[in-house]
């Protein structure tokens, strides 16, 4: 898919909630649980949605989203609700406003957005062709320009084909066609689904990300950039851009973004629903817990060299 911080929360969710950020894998280790403070959650323990926290995009957003989705997004109970101590977001195959399936898109633009920080949902999602799920951040200000001179920060997606494959990505650069991204996919354990609960994860630190699978990170990236030129018509620049053309390192995860969680109907992701595909489903999200980090963060690293911090 393409603020101030409110006050921290009860201690008490610090050490068993983080209990999955103490894996350790080849290309960077994580850090340890006790690294991490809460200070915003939604656990969904309630009867509504939480209007304080969350907002709806609605419609199509034209062309699909930029991505040639075919569901029309509502704010309405049918497509978005908490219930058994859950959110449901609801794809349903129904007509609406010439789309041809519903559901819904919230995200916490301007109630509330983080710069750095581990960034945590627990999760059971949708399968079945054509079902795109997404747990992602957006800058708040874009303060380098369109996207994706600014940046974007996808946590999780998956294609409702590939049960057991997730997708953990970084987009940036500048506008296109100077485009860029890095993906990460990571196939699940035998024996389990993103049909079953999983705990999704990335922590964002100066000049470093990691991805997070329950206890297991899977990516570690160290390389971007950002470039805020474009040219009259409003095109962006290169590819790659030369080194004063770019704006500081770390730029453009330096900035606050906010959160997103919707369920996609189609696009270039997924493809179209078949005939196999079942409605309506459900994403469930059973928390969204956002942590800092205790004594702050340390000073950002000299950006990587060309080849540095590349993931293969």
């Amino acid at each position: 898919m393409h603020a101030t911080i409110i006050a921290p929360v009860v201690a008490l969710l610090a050490g068993a909630v983080l209990a999955s950020a103490s894996a350790t894998a080849a290309d960077g280790p994580a850090t340890s649980p006790s690294q991490w403070m809460p200070v915003w959650r939604d656990e969904f323990d309630g009867t509504s949605i939480d209007r304080a926290k969350w907002a709806f995009d609605t419609g199509n957003g034209g062309n699909g989203w930029g991505n040639h989705e075919l569901e029309y997004y509502t704010d309405r109970p049918d497509n978005a609700y908490v219930k058994d101590g859950m959110l449901h977001i609801r794809a349903a195959k129904e007509s609406l406003n010439g789309c041809q399936y519903t559901s819904a898109k919230m995200l916490s633009r301007g109630l509330f957005s983080k710069t750095y920080g581990r960034f945590e949902f627990r999760a059971k999602l949708p399968l079945g062709k054509g079902y795109w799920p997404a747990l992602w951040m957006m800058p708040a200000d874009h303060a380098y320009g369109g996207w994706p001179a600014s940046g974007e920060i996808d946590v999780l997606e998956t294609r409702g084909q590939e049960p057991r494959n997730i997708l953990g990505t970084l987009h940036y650069g500048s506008r296109p066609p100077g485009n860029v991204h890095t993906e990460a996919d990571f196939t699940l354990p035998e024996n389990t689904t993103v049909g079953d609960f999983h705990v999704y994860a990335i922590e964002w630190e100066p000049g470093v990300m990691r991805w997070f699978f329950d206890d297991h990170v899977y990516s570690v990236k160290r390389h971007w950039w950002s470039c805020s030129k474009s040219t009259p018509d409003g095109r962006g620049g290169p590819k790659d851009p030369p080194a004063e053309d770019r704006n500081p390192w770390p730029a453009p995860f330096d900035k606050p973004f906010y959160i997103i969680m919707n369920l996609a109907i189609g696009g270039t992701l997924p493809g179209e629903p078949d005939a196999q595909t079942v409605f309506p489903q459900e994403m469930l999200i059973d928390y969204v817990r956002v942590y800092d980090k205790v004594g702050g963060y340390s000073k950002t690293p000299p950006p990587p060299g060309e080849n540095e911090g590349v993931e293969k």
